[in-house]
């Protein structure tokens, strides 16, 4: 998919019909234009945006800025004289390099400030000045959430297996599964049975969830023969469900035996560990919250 400057060109070209576009039909109509996939269409950010109508809605917005596009109406759109003379100028296709050429545009985005950030870019590779601006950020935090994730595993990797035990429970509360009286107990220790914890989903116990996590290293998999041994556990307490968590990874034999088995086994590895333990905040703390604001376009009507 182009990044969000490969759709200056395309929306002026849909534009160029001379119409009044609305929002939406002028999205798919650039879509279209372009002839994106269904795959690239439904590509969408963390955000929960897809990812094409986002890089079409920075692409839009630099136009307006650059005053090659104008807003008749609310969420309505039309090519300016200016945008049509600049589309016949670049035959080859606009990019940011052009608009910043455009007064209008330098009014809205000081030359100083993308200089700095194309600086940046060049010299360490970060952040993608290709990317819009909310991509960047998504990215960086993405990178981060990644150090952290990797930090978490080591820690984890670092503790007595009480400790690991102790904190996939943690998780698995943090989700949700326990009610609200987060009813969950630890019952790892000899003479365990191959279950570490023990999950009640009702007041009475009868709907429960049995847990087992393995504090292996990276390199140190879980293989089928484990996944066997835990379903062995579960039928000796009458269970027919589990959860099987390892900081380290399964094997592609243990995988598809947990998918094949008439019991309903879930499998969850050091990375997807990771990542539930920050996106239900266990083990973790907030460092720093940004708030992206956009125009009220309700005010001004």
């Amino acid at each position: 998919m182009p990044v969000w400057s490969g759709f200056l060109s395309p929306i002026l070209k849909v534009l160029s019909d001379g119409g009044t576009w609305r929002k939406r039909e002028l999205h798919e109509a650039v879509a279209n234009h372009l002839a994106l996939t269904d795959d690239q269409r439904a590509e969408v950010l963390s955000s929960g945006q897809h990812r094409v109508d986002n890089r079409i809605g920075w692409a839009l917005s630099g136009l307006n800025r650059a005053e090659l596009v104008s807003k008749p109406e609310r969420a309505t759109f039309t090519i300016t004289d200016a945008g049509r003379a600049h589309l016949a100028a670049h035959p080859e296709g606009l990019d940011e390099k052009v608009l910043k050429n455009i007064a209008a545009y330098r009014a809205y985005v000081p030359q100083n400030r993308t200089d700095a950030i194309e600086q940046e870019s060049n010299s360490s590779g970060e952040p993608d000045i290709g990317a819009d601006p909310l991509e960047q950020i998504e990215s960086g935090v993405a990178r981060l959430h990644a150090e952290v994730a990797a930090e978490l595993l080591k820690r984890l990797r670092g503790q007595h297996p009480d400790f690991l035990e102790q904190s996939v429970l943690d998780v698995l509360v943090a989700m949700g599964y326990g009610g609200a009286e987060q009813r969950a107990k630890r019952i790892g220790g000899s003479g365990d049975g191959g279950v570490d914890g023990v999950i009640d989903q009702d007041a009475l116990g009868l709907d429960r969830i049995y847990v087992q996590a393995k504090r292996y290293g990276a390199d140190n998999t879980v293989g089928r023969p484990e996944i066997q041994a835990f379903v062995g556990a579960l039928h000796g307490v009458g269970a027919a469900r589990g959860v099987f968590i390892t900081t380290s990874q399964f094997t592609a034999g243990a995988i598809d035996y947990a998918s094949t088995i008439g019991t309903r086994v879930i499998l969850i590895d050091g990375q997807r560990l990771a990542s539930l333990m920050i996106k239900y905040e266990v083990a973790v703390q907030s460092r720093q919250t940004f708030r992206v604001v956009e125009v009220d376009e309700d005010y001004f009507e």
